[in-house]
């Protein structure tokens, strides 16, 4: 059995700092549930991260679907520049980068089994607590990479990595999961780590992508983005890191799309404005 994490805060200084760089056009600041992101132009303007909320596929724990927690110690430091989590088993470090934030998941496998392929963790990226709640962003106009290009995320629907959707498939039990119902299965298959959603008023643009996921899904309660981070296969006691990058910046859906594929490794299909 799993053992049980303990959780610490370790604060480090900002890169920016040390290198007398001019400081990022965004600042990071703490909420209840993790971190947040807004524009120092237009305070406003912020996304959340909350870290993390769900298991998938006996990630970190024995089973198909368990609950992650936000209850983590978190801080950032006193310029706003960086935050990190830090637990046994699961360490996040943001960073405030221009229009975003940088991001490290580095995670170990503390249990006595392997965390197979499709093991995933979720975290959820939203537009804030009912208190803070950021209005232009709290909407349905969200997108994923798909093989077309850019695609509507349609209600609760959840859309599997292409390459592992034979994996996926094959643990379903009559084509069901234990989530099934309230994310149900689209057979419109994502090809990159990517969500992107649009201001109400078109103005603005945020997203998060990370560099190896297993599914992308949204809309529920919280009007949240929920992009997987795949961090399987993994034995008892090794590690992996995992990059990510949170986007906000004025702007269009594609010109978020436009620095996915300057920061990442991603698929050439889909750069076409539709």
């Amino acid at each position: 059995m799993p053992r049980f994490m303990t959780f610490s805060l370790l604060l480090l200084v900002s890169p920016t700092i040390l290198l007398g760089a001019d400081p990022p056009n965004v600042e990071l600041f703490e909420w209840e549930r993790g971190f947040a992101v807004r524009s120092k132009t237009n305070p406003d303007m912020a996304v959340y991260l909350w870290f993390y909320e769900w298991n998938m596929f006996e990630a970190i724990k024995p089973g198909q679907h368990t609950n992650g927690t936000y209850q983590l110690e978190h801080k950032t430091e006193k310029s706003g520049q960086l935050g990190i989590v830090d637990s046994d088993a699961l360490r996040l470090e943001m960073t405030a980068a221009e229009n975003g934030a940088d991001l490290k998941l580095t995670v170990k496998n503390l249990t006595d089994y392997e965390f197979p392929r499709i093991a995933a963790v979720i975290p959820c990226f939203n537009p804030g607590p009912e208190k803070t709640r950021n209005r232009q962003l709290a909407n349905t106009n969200t997108y994923f990479l798909a093989k077309a290009g850019l695609e509507q995320l349609n209600k609760r629907e959840i859309h599997y990595n292409d390459k592992l959707r034979g994996l996926v498939d094959r643990e379903a039990v009559n084509g069901k999961y234990v989530w099934s119902n309230k994310w149900p299965k689209n057979e419109s298959n994502a090809i990159a780590g990517l969500i992107i959603r649009e201001s109400n008023d078109g103005k603005w643009a945020c997203g998060i992508a990370w560099e190896d996921f297993l599914s992308a899904q949204g809309h529920n309660p919280w009007e949240c983005m929920h992009l997987s981070v795949r961090i399987g296969p993994m034995k008892p006691g090794e590690s992996k890191t995992i990059r990510g990058r949170i986007y906000l910046l004025p702007g269009k859906k594609h010109d978020v799309l436009q620095r996915y594929h300057a920061d990442f490794a991603a698929p050439t299909v889909g750069s076409k404005r539709d």
